[in-house]
């Protein structure tokens, strides 16, 4: 059902819709959606269509009146009236100045009943790629967290809108991440692991309230690059990337892992390009 919403969602959808997508009677799937997003169907859609509708007014010249239209609102007003309370600013003040907003994120339901298993199939024989990319200074936008070593750890914490806020940056240099802080980036009580964005080096731009502002020094990354893989498997996906991180050797390519110069950082596991982690690296000295 989430998956249909988010492949039809520019298009009229009813609860039957999404009940024949399930194969579910249309009570079940009601039931079922809202007990497992905390949504119903359609707070949930109208928070991907909202979502949607904030990209536009930030990414393009299209008006406020086909904007609504597109995302199923009947009027001007009403289009309005549904984004400012979502979201706490009106379209067109949006449109001036997009500032960080809670975007709507997508977390598949079923990755929390994923049981991350090793199997004796094609994945035992799973491919890691490295490479050795370098970055430039730049700042981190991220939201602190408690005590969080991991993103399951750090959503108990914090809450699961962080990502939705980070990807609504507009003056983002990529896309959000997780990240490991080094020690000396980490503030007495907070956590090692937290989510950001990176931005320019001389981003001056509005912040979202509780969020902090780091700066990042130039340095080299080894990326380690698994292949994609089906959804329901992320779990094993991402462990078979750390194994492989576990037992590499750098110094053997003529680097090392340094974990001061920067935090480690893993991109949103996606199956069809496979999970991503960076490393911190120096050229090695005998």
């Amino acid at each position: 059902m989430q998956e249909y919403i988010l492949a039809h969602h520019g298009e009229e959808i009813t609860l039957e819709h999404l009940a024949c997508a399930a194969a579910y009677s249309p009570w079940h799937a009601l039931r079922a959606f809202s007990e497992l997003t905390g949504k119903t169907p359609f707070e949930y859609l109208r928070s991907v269509r909202l979502t949607e509708a904030a990209k536009k007014l930030r990414d393009t010249e299209a008006s406020v009146l086909d904007i609504a239209l597109e995302a199923a609102f009947g009027s001007h007003e009403g289009f309005t009236k549904a984004f400012t309370r979502a979201f706490a600013i009106s379209p067109r003040r949006y449109r001036q100045s997009a500032p960080p907003i809670p975007f709507f994120s997508y977390y598949p339901v079923s990755h929390t009943y994923i049981e991350p298993k090793r199997r004796n199939d094609t994945m035992r024989s799973y491919v890691v790629f490295t490479q050795v990319i370098e970055r430039p200074a730049r700042k981190l936008i991220l939201k602190r967290g408690i005590k969080a070593a991991d993103y399951f750890a750090y959503c108990e914490e914090v809450g699961c809108d962080v990502w939705g806020m980070l990807t609504s940056v507009r003056d983002a240099l990529y896309e959000p991440v997780g990240v490991w802080l080094p020690e000396r980036m980490r503030k007495p009580g907070t956590s090692e692991y937290c989510q950001g964005v990176e931005v320019a080096a001389d981003f001056a731009g509005t912040l979202p309230e509780d969020f902090d502002l780091i700066d990042l020094p130039e340095c080299k990354y080894m990326i380690f690059h698994g292949e994609p893989f089906e959804d329901e498997r992320f779990s094993e996906a991402i462990d078979i990337v750390w194994d492989a991180i576990k037992r590499y050797n750098p110094e053997l390519y003529g680097w090392e892992f340094y974990p001061g110069d920067g935090p480690r950082y893993q991109l949103e596991p996606r199956g069809e390009r496979g999970y991503i982690e960076g490393l911190p690296v120096r050229e090695y000295k005998a």
